[in-house]
């Protein structure tokens, strides 16, 4: 049977790069592209690394009940994952494996229950990751604000998932992470 794993964390704590390090794993997982209603950024690609839907089209796929989950993740910034995806991963045989924001996770992780590993990868400190945002230099100082204060709250969340791995050291959070999804697998 096909399982999910579940990696979330607050913006900036290292999750997507978590998460590229297991799919070159050769674990016979596939990404889930999450659907979202914002710009695409340079580089991105379509159904790639996102679904990229208007803010009316994803509305009236909330409507039709087209997502496993989604979530309104800052005002008006829509993000969720499609029944059609998971569906998607199913058909060829795979593991699904999630970067997903917080709330997501958990609401995957409700559904799902022991057929979903969920991990949260927490931050050294809300210090180290505020200089991990900044050297991104995506943020104005109004959005790194915003994220900052969220990610306070994600963290509080973290007691609500199979297992908190630190990103402290890179090395080491992805040795920790890969050992956690080979256990969960092989059961």
């Amino acid at each position: 049977m096909e399982k999910l794993i579940v990696v979330s964390a607050p913006s900036g704590a290292g999750k997507t790069s978590i998460v590229h390090f297991l799919l070159k794993q050769n674990l016979d997982l596939s990404f889930s592209v999450s659907a979202c209603n914002r710009d695409k950024r340079e580089g991105e690609k379509e159904g790639e690394d996102y679904y990229f839907l208007s803010t009316k089209d994803f509305k009236n796929r909330i409507k039709e009940n087209a997502f496993l989950e989604w979530e309104e993740v800052y005002q008006g910034r829509y993000y969720g994952t499609l029944n059609s995806e998971v569906q998607r991963i199913w058909n060829q045989k795979k593991h699904i494996i999630f970067d997903i924001d917080v709330k997501g996770g958990i609401n995957i992780k409700n559904k799902y229950k022991e057929r979903c590993l969920s991990l949260f990868i927490m931050p050294p400190s809300v210090h180290e990751l505020e200089s991990r945002l900044l050297k991104r230099e995506t943020e104005s100082k109004l959005s790194l604000n915003m994220r900052l204060e969220k990610a306070k709250t994600e963290i509080s969340f973290s007691k609500n998932f199979d297992k908190t791995i630190i990103n402290d050291d890179f090395n080491e959070a992805c040795k920790k992470t890969l050992i956690a999804v080979k256990d969960f697998l092989r059961k």
